[in-house]
């Protein structure tokens, strides 16, 4: 992650949230006083983005010391201690709520994604997330994601040809839409096509696509299609995962599973900073 995107993002994240200034905390608290606080994990989960945190307070003031108990992608349960800080109790105060947030957004993710892989332990599948992210926190919540076991899928639209229904559309069909597609793609990239139906399969097999999307298709449906494919082609599960048996679907035999939930509707791991 790039240190440069990550502070100016943080200084953006603080100035949104201190505005004009921390009234509350510059009315009722000392100049000079200092505190010491727990970051007190209340459920159980996978923690992730205590990096952020200890940059957050960095930027706010230098004197705040953190000290992380347990790194990111460790498992913790209620009750444990995350980490410990020290330092002056008004930059405390005043970083306390973005620094939580980001630490809160980030474990739920790591926590998802950590869950959707333990429920397809025996199957030989990946768990991987999509492009649904909240604008301008990719990197962060593609980096939970990985903290949570997944692996990443295109991290932008230059980084894999993926054509979908509307690109299929558009294009006058799959085998018109992957023609076009190689004709312009460098060698080494891949071609994806997403399908819902076994003739789509088929046409996409025919156009020659490396990776093939199905795409709220039934296990049953599922199940045909990886055995019509039969290795020709990379095969890839969407469409509501978050909501399906993962299980049940892993033993389909498709090779991935793609969860647009992990990032775009993910629960917060409950978190708090005590002082």
């Amino acid at each position: 992650m790039d240190a440069i995107w990550l502070d100016n993002f943080l200084r953006r994240s603080l100035e949104e949230d201190i505005g004009g200034g921390d009234i509350t905390t510059e009315s009722c608290v000392p100049a000079g006083r200092r505190i010491q606080g727990q970051f007190l994990v209340k459920e159980a989960g996978v923690l992730c983005g205590f990096g952020v945190v200890h940059r957050v307070f960095s930027l706010l003031d230098s004197g705040i010391v953190l000290r992380i108990d347990h790194l990111d992608g460790e498992p913790v349960q209620a009750g444990d201690v995350a980490a410990t800080l020290e330092g002056p109790a008004r930059s405390i105060l005043t970083g306390e709520r973005t620094a939580l947030n980001l630490l809160q957004r980030l474990s739920g993710i790591a926590t998802a994604t950590a869950r959707a892989v333990a429920a397809v332990k025996d199957f030989p599948v990946r768990i991987t997330d999509t492009r649904k992210t909240t604008p301008g926190m990719r990197s962060l919540e593609k980096y939970a994601v990985r903290t949570g076991g997944g692996v990443n899928h295109r991290f932008n639209l230059s980084d894999g040809i993926l054509i979908k229904d509307n690109h299929i559309a558009a294009a006058g069909g799959i085998g018109p839409a992957v023609a076009a597609a190689r004709a312009r793609a460098p060698h080494m990239l891949k071609i994806e096509v997403e399908v819902s139906t076994l003739d789509e399969v088929q046409a996409a097999l025919d156009a020659g696509a490396e990776c093939i999307m199905l795409d709220n298709m039934t296990d049953d449906e599922m199940r045909a299609a990886v055995r019509h494919i039969g290795g020709r082609a990379l095969v890839e599960a969407s469409g509501n995962m978050g909501t399906r048996d993962l299980a049940q679907v892993a033993a389909t035999g498709v090779d991935l599973i793609s969860i647009g939930a992990l990032t775009h509707s993910p629960r917060a791991l409950d978190i708090s900073l005590k002082l």
